[in-house]
C-alpha cells in the first residue's frame, strides 16, 4: 500500500503511537513494555515539564489503516541556549523493517526542524539526554536495565540508509559488586581517605526526605555533567517530576550523598532493575499489575547505576571511590549482587577507565546519530 506520514492528530492516534511497539516487539523476549499510563503522561504537553522549554511534533507512518512506524521531532530551547547550538532532535523512533517508511519518518522530522531553522538533527532521545537515548547497536542478547531500551537489530541500517551518521556512542558497563578481589586495590585506599583525610561524610539518601534529596542530587548533576556532550541542565520542575517518578523505585541501600559543612559534593543514584518487574506487567497497573509489581520486585537481582557524579573541584578527594565501595556494601545486604552502570559517553575516558579498574566490561552500546540540515 502507499505510504503516508502525518502528525498525530487525535487521542486515538496518540494511543496508536504509544502502543505501536507492542506489535513490533510481540515476539521479542528482551523487549520490556513500558507502563502505558507513564507513556501517556510523558507525551502530554500539559504534564511533561519538557514542554515549558521545548516543543515537539509526533509523526506516524501509515500504510492504509496500518501504522508501520513512528518518530518525534523536537526543539529544546534550554539545550540550545546552554550549548550555544541550533540543533533539533528526534526521538521515540520505532519502525517495521521498512526502509521507505523509516526514511519518510526521518524526512518528516527533518522538514519540521528545518522550518524552525535548526542546522542539524540529532538523536534519538526521548526527549533529551536526561531521558532514554540512542539506538542499540550491540548487546541484543540481554534484557535491558531500567530506563534503557531494547531495539530490533535492523534499526541502525534503517537510520544509516536515511543518511544519518554516528554522532556519539553510549556505553552500558556490566559491574559485579560481590567480588572485591577483582577491583584495583588503589580504589579501596582512596576510599578510606575520604572521611579521615578530607572530612567528607558519605551517607545514604533518605526516602522520607525525597524532594530535598533530589534537589541535592540536582545540584551535583548540573555541576558535574555540564561539560558533557549533549548535556542540558534539569529545571526545578523537571526535578520534581523525576522525583515523583523515581520515588517508588528508590532503595536507600543504593543511593548516596557526599557532604561537607552543609555543602553537597557528590551523589550516586542507583536503582533496582525494575525492568525485571515491568517485563511481567505488559504495561498495565490494573487490574492485576499492582499485584505483579509487589510480587516480582522481591525477585529483582540486578541494579542500574543511573548517575554517579562529583563536583569538579572535589573530584580529587576519592568520593567516587567511596561510592563504589558503598555499592559493594549494599550488595552484601540486598538480593542484588551486580548490574550495569551507564550510559557513559565513549569520550568520557576517566569514567571508562574507572569502570575497567572496577573489573567491569561493556555489555551494551547505544548510538546517537546526526545529520546536517
Amino acid at each position: 500500500m502507499a505510504l503516508e506520514v502525518r502528525p498525530v492528530a487525535s487521542r486515538r492516534e496518540l494511543t496508536t503511537f504509544i502502543k505501536l511497539p507492542w506489535r513490533l516487539y510481540r515476539n521479542e523476549a528482551n523487549w520490556v513494555p513500558p507502563l502505558l499510563f507513564d507513556r501517556r503522561q510523558f507525551l502530554s504537553r500539559g504534564k511533561n515539564p519538557f514542554f515549558k522549554h521545548g516543543e515537539a511534533e509526533y509523526f506516524l507512518a501509515w500504510r492504509g489503516r496500518r501504522a508501520v512506524g513512528r518518530i518525534t521531532a523536537q526543539v529544546d530551547h534550554n539545550f540550545n541556549a546552554f550549548q550555544n547550538h541550533r540543533w533539533g532532535m528526534f526521538g521515540f523512533f520505532e519502525c517495521e523493517d521498512d526502509p521507505e517508511a523509516a526514511a519518510a519518518l526521518l524526512q518528516a522530522a527533518e522538514d519540521w526542524l528545518r522550518q524552525r531553522e535548526r542546522d542539524r538533527i540529532v538523536g534519538p532521545m526521548d526527549f533529551t539526554t536526561n531521558d532514554e537515548c540512542g539506538i542499540l547497536i550491540a548487546g541484543y542478547e540481554d534484557l535491558p536495565t531500567v530506563l534503557t531500551n531494547w531495539h530490533h537489530p535492523y534499526y541502525p541500517a534503517l537510520i544509516e540508509a536515511a543518511g544519518l551518521t554516528k554522532a556519539m556512542d553510549l556505553y552500558m558497563w556490566n559491574l559485579e559488586v560481590s567480588d572485591r578481589t577483582r577491583v584495583h586495590q588503589a580504589i579501596w585506599r582512596v576510599a578510606a581517605d575520604v572521611e579521615a583525610k578530607h572530612g567528607i561524610t558519605v551517607r545514604s539518601m533518605r526516602k522520607k526526605d525525597m524532594e530535598a534529596e533530589i534537589n541535592r542530587f540536582l545540584e551535583v548533576y548540573n555541576a558535574a555533567w555540564e561539560r558533557n556532550w549533549g548535556f542540558v541542565p534539569l529545571t526545578d520542575d523537571e526535578v520534581r517530576h523525576y522525583a515523583k517518578q523515581l520515588r517508588p523505585l528508590l532503595d536507600e541501600n543504593w543511593a548516596f550523598v557526599a557532604e561537607k559543612d552543609g555543602e553537597t559534593l557528590g551523589a550516586a543514584l542507583t536503582l533496582p532493575d525494575y525492568n525485571q518487574v515491568f517485563l511481567h506487567m505488559n504495561g498495565r497497573l490494573l487490574p492485576f499489575g499492582w499485584a505483579k509489581f509487589l510480587w516480582y520486585r522481591r525477585k529483582i537481582s540486578r541494579v542500574r547505576v543511573f548517575a554517579l557524579g562529583v563536583k569538579r573541584e572535589w573530584q580529587h578527594t576519592g568520593i567516587a571511590a567511596r561510592f563504589y565501595e558503598l555499592h559493594f556494601d549494599a550488595a552484601a545486604k540486598t538480593p542484588q549482587s551486580g548490574g550495569e552502570m551507564g550510559w557513559i559517553l565513549e569520550s568520557n575516558k576517566s569514567m571508562n577507565r574507572a569502570m575497567e579498574g572496577m573489573g567491569g566490561r561493556v555489555i551494551r552500546t547505544y548510538r546517537m546519530y546526526e545529520k546536517l540540515l
